[in-house]
C-alpha cells in the first residue's frame, strides 16, 4: 500500500519536535548520504527512529561540537534522508547534476512548515503549508494550477479557497500537492519500526572522540558508536563535569 505523505503533517521524529525530510530521485541511497555531508566510511549499522535518539545529538551550541546524523531508505522511485540534530539546507546540493529533490521541513517551535522542490541544483518552486500564497523559487507559481484544482487557493493564488477549514487538513491538503504532482510516497512505519543505516553528516569525527571515548570504557558507560565517531551530549557532559568541575 502506497502511504503517500499527507501523514507526514504534524508527525516528528523521536526529537519530538522537528521532522525533516529529503526525498531525492535521480540518485541511490549511497549518493544521497554524500551529498547530505556525510565522509566516507560514517556509516553505522541500521536503526529505528527511537534508537537513534540514543545517539543524542540534538545539540545546541553550548553542548559541544554539532552534530547531526541522517537515516536514510528508498521507496517508491525516490531515496529519502531523515535528518537528526541541526537544520542544514541542503537541498540544492542534493539537487545537482540533474537530479530532483523535494525537502520537508517541520519544526513544531517555528512554523511553517516548508517544502520545497529543486532540479539541477536549482530551488524551482515551493511554499509553507497554509501559507501558500506565498510561493518562492525560480518558477515560484509551476504548482499554482495544482493549488487551485486542490481547493487550497482562488484563481490568481492570492486568495484562500476554505480559509476556515480545520489547520491541519489545510496543511494536508497543501502537502497533497507535493504528493500527487511528484508521486512522493514515505513509509510511515520509518518512525515505528523500520531501521534504516544511519550515516554521520556533521562533526564526524569528534576530535575528542577517542579520549572520551577510553574515558567512558574506563568507567563503565556505554561508548559511542565507533563508526559515526560523534560523542552524545549527555556523555559529552558527564565527562566535563568529572574530569573538570569547574568547567
Amino acid at each position: 500500500m502506497n502511504d503517500g505523505i499527507q501523514w507526514m503533517v504534524g508527525a516528528t521524529t523521536s526529537s519530538g519536535w522537528m521532522l525533516d525530510v529529503y526525498f531525492a530521485r535521480g540518485i541511490d541511497t549511497d549518493e544521497l548520504a554524500s551529498r547530505m555531508g556525510a565522509p566516507q566510511g560514517a556509516k553505522a549499522e541500521p536503526m529505528t527512529d527511537a534508537e537513534t535518539a540514543d545517539l543524542d545529538v540534538d545539540a545546541s551550541s553550548d553542548s559541544g561540537p554539532d552534530s547531526a546524523v541522517v537515516r536514510i531508505g528508498e521507496h517508491a522511485g525516490w531515496a529519502y534522508a531523515i535528518t537528526y540534530g541541526p537544520f542544514r539546507e541542503r537541498l540544492e546540493e542534493v539537487s545537482r547534476d540533474g537530479v530532483e529533490a523535494v525537502h520537508y521541513h517541520y519544526n513544531s517551535e517555528h512554523p511553517p512548515t516548508i517544502v520545497m522542490y529543486a532540479r539541477d541544483g536549482r530551488t524551482i518552486c515551493g511554499y509553507g503549508l497554509c501559507e501558500e500564497r506565498h510561493r518562492y523559487g525560480q518558477e515560484s507559481d509551476l504548482l499554482l494550477p495544482d493549488l487551485v484544482a486542490a481547493g487550497v487557493l482562488h484563481p490568481g493564488g492570492e486568495t484562500y479557497s476554505a480559509p476556515d477549514d480545520d489547520c491541519d487538513e489545510r496543511r494536508r491538503r497543501g502537502l497533497a500537492v507535493f504528493e500527487k504532482r511528484f508521486a512522493l510516497s514515505l513509509p510511515r512505519t520509518v518512525l515505528t519500526e523500520d531501521a534504516l543505516p544511519v550515516y554521520a553528516i556533521m562533526g564526524s569525527p569528534h576530535p575528542d572522540f577517542d579520549e572520551i571515548s577510553a574515558w567512558a570504557a574506563a568507567n563503565g558507560r556505554p561508548r559511542p558508536n565507533e563508526r559515526l565517531r560523534l560523542i552524545p551530549v549527555g556523555l559529552r557532559r558527564e565527562y566535563e563535569r568529572v574530569t573538570d568541575p569547574l568547567r
